[in-house]
């Protein structure tokens, strides 16, 4: 089961104390050149990292790491989506044997700050934000997919367009689109609208997060 890509911020970081983000100082090459094209953001979520895999036959749980332990009440969630006799047919039926990975957040009571997201502050829950077929990442209509076959939210996309306009959003502080308890969004993930890999075969994704940005408010 392969661990989730590691996404990198959009900028460099000052190295003379500041430590903070240099706007416009691109970190990936790539990403600068295309700067200007059409992305889409999706909203991102202050949680854990949760893989689940189906191997061909069977369903397994991860975190981050293989050695990443998660929390018995989101494990129960997740047995509840994707565990099961029912679910391993659905996965089956949707895959065959091909070897997938679901990847998504796991968020709640008890788990980074993610308690602001649910009403009563106590549940968890697991929202899907990629997936992996093969050792492919699908695109957005293939993970709502997915994520409507095993009754599960998908990561609002949260808007389009260049990567300033998204760092112009992210700096208004918006809200977060869950719809559940009022609380700040931590960020987004940024795709260009057309999966890309750079010349290093790595993924083109960018985050830009509320914390990194508010210094230039």
């Amino acid at each position: 089961m392969k661990e989730y890509i590691k996404i990198e911020t959009l900028f460099n970081r000052d190295i003379s104390g500041t430590k903070k983000l240099i706007e416009g100082s691109f970190r990936n090459p790539t990403v600068e050149f295309l700067k200007d094209n059409k992305w889409q953001w999706t909203e991102k979520v202050d949680g854990t990292n949760i893989r689940v895999h189906w191997d061909g036959h069977v369903v397994s749980f991860a975190g981050r790491t293989n050695n990443a332990q998660i929390p018995a009440p989101l494990i129960n969630k997740l047995n509840e989506y994707f565990g099961g006799e029912t679910n391993a047919q659905l996965f089956e039926q949707t895959f065959g044997e091909r070897e997938v990975t679901i990847y998504g957040e796991g968020y709640g009571a008890k788990i980074q700050t993610g308690g602001d997201y649910v009403e009563d502050g106590k549940s968890v829950n697991f929202i899907m934000f990629d997936l992996m077929i093969g050792d492919n990442y699908q695109d957005r209509e293939s993970v709502c997919r997915c994520a409507e076959t095993f009754g599960v939210d998908v990561v609002p996309v949260v808007g389009e367009g260049t990567l300033e306009e998204a760092v112009a959003y992210v700096k208004s502080h918006p809200m977060s689109h869950l719809g559940r308890k009022i609380k700040e969004m931590e960020g987004v993930v940024c795709r260009p609208i057309i999966e890309l890999n750079d010349r290093c075969h790595n993924r083109v994704i960018v985050k830009i997060k509320w914390e990194d940005f508010k210094h230039f408010v």
